[in-house]
């Protein structure tokens, strides 16, 4: 019996800089509050696992929720560093980030709602979509160092 191997793909220079270009379109569209540009990030059947553990499936699915988000909630902005991009396949990409939130009216991090962000793009025409992206809390229990890390790394963006 052979076991599987797994062959991770190394993105060049001009993959990478489209696939952290769609993230960081997706963490603008966030920051100005527009449901419509950030579901057009991903692709038709994407899934989205948030920060609180609900889940949206379908990219019309994540416009609406975040319409009803960005209508009902002062959401604060993103503050992002992109730690890896790695190519899975020539068509399908890992992105990992890192970020923190700065609450409205306010200039520092709320290091509460730090977390680790993980998107998987998929090749789809000339460009990428995202096909599943999760956001998940940076607690980091018992490990306050590794927190108080993570919020120092993060301020120094602002």
């Amino acid at each position: 019996m052979t076991t599987p191997t797994s062959k991770t793909h190394h993105a060049d220079s001009t993959q990478q800089e489209q696939i952290e270009a769609l993230y960081r379109q997706l963490i603008a569209a966030w920051n100005v509050r527009n449901a419509a540009e950030f579901a057009a990030c991903f692709s038709d059947d994407a899934n989205v696992i948030g920060f609180d553990g609900s889940q949206m499936d379908g990219q019309a699915t994540i416009a609406a929720e975040l319409q009803r988000i960005f209508t009902n909630h002062q959401t604060a902005a993103y503050v992002a560093k992109v730690r890896e991009v790695r190519l899975l396949t020539s068509e399908t990409a890992l992105l990992r980030a890192v970020v923190g939130m700065v609450p409205a009216g306010k200039t520092t991090l709320n290091p509460a709602v730090n977390s680790i962000q993980s998107m998987v793009a998929i090749k789809a025409g000339d460009g990428w979509r995202i096909a599943l992206f999760q956001n998940t809390p940076a607690q980091f229990h018992g490990r306050p160092d590794l927190a108080e890390a993570l919020t120092a790394e993060l301020s120094q963006l602002l």
